[in-house]
């Protein structure tokens, strides 16, 4: 799990591990975090855990933390999870060229970097699966958050082609589109419509994983709402967003 200490991470750690999930390698920036939430994994059925420390702005350790990561393993890996992000205040950042770029790195860059070696590796040992946390804000980007949604739209188109690449391989990728959802990354931002818990978009995550569907929606409605909100004329959107 890179990224392994989020709310939605360690609350789909925790599923996992219930259902069946024994070796468990999380990585994350945060030593302390990625203790507590290691330690949380053998109450929920985990034998064996590891964490690796990372820091995804620097896109150059990328290979390494994949690298690692496995190495923890030890065996054959069955499943990867991205869930590398962060948020950041849209209208604080407009004029910041060096928040932009950091936005950048950690939201696109590093996952990239990172899903190339990860790539490598699952098709080597034959197989595996990867999912990639994504968000419905990479449909379409709002003004209001356009580094945030135009970052996770370019992770959501890349690894569109990615999954591509990987017919045939034995190794298959999926996406998760989670809408608004109750973290610590959201605490005082009002809330949106359709939004859920982070044990909602894990248990919309192992349905998800039991289908194969290439894209996993939370909640599955967004998948309808957002069918119709792409195709809305730019000053309609725009009026709607701002609302």
């Amino acid at each position: 799990m890179l990224g392994g200490s989020s709310d939605i991470a360690r609350a789909v750690t925790r599923r996992l591990c219930t259902a069946r999930a024994h070796t468990v390698v999380l990585a994350g920036r945060n030593q302390n975090l990625l203790d507590a939430a290691a330690q949380e994994t053998h109450k929920y059925g985990a034998t064996t855990t590891g964490t690796v420390l990372f820091d995804a702005r620097d896109v150059a350790n990328a290979r390494a933390t994949v690298s690692e990561a496995f190495e923890k393993v030890g065996d054959r890996v069955d499943l990867v999870i991205v869930a590398v992000g962060i948020l950041g205040d849209q209208f604080a950042m407009d004029d910041d060229a060096e928040a932009a770029g950091l936005m950048a790195t950690v939201n696109f860059a590093w996952p990239v970097a990172a899903l190339a070696e990860v790539r490598r590796r699952l098709v080597t040992q034959g197989g595996g699966r990867i999912l990639v946390m994504s968000s419905v804000a990479a449909v379409r980007v709002r003004r209001v958050a356009y580094l945030y949604d135009g970052t996770k739209a370019g992770l959501d188109r890349l690894c569109n082609g990615l999954a591509d690449s990987l017919e045939g391989t034995g190794v298959t990728l999926q996406l998760l589109r989670p809408g608004f959802v109750r973290s610590k990354m959201t605490t005082g931002t009002p809330e949106r419509p359709f939004t859920t818990g982070v044990d909602e978009v894990a248990e919309n995550v192992m349905k998800g994983l039991a289908s194969g569907e290439r894209v996993i929606w939370s909640p599955p409605i967004l998948r309808y709402v957002f069918f119709a909100l792409r195709h809305l004329p730019a000053p309609l959107w725009r009026k709607v967003m701002a609302n």
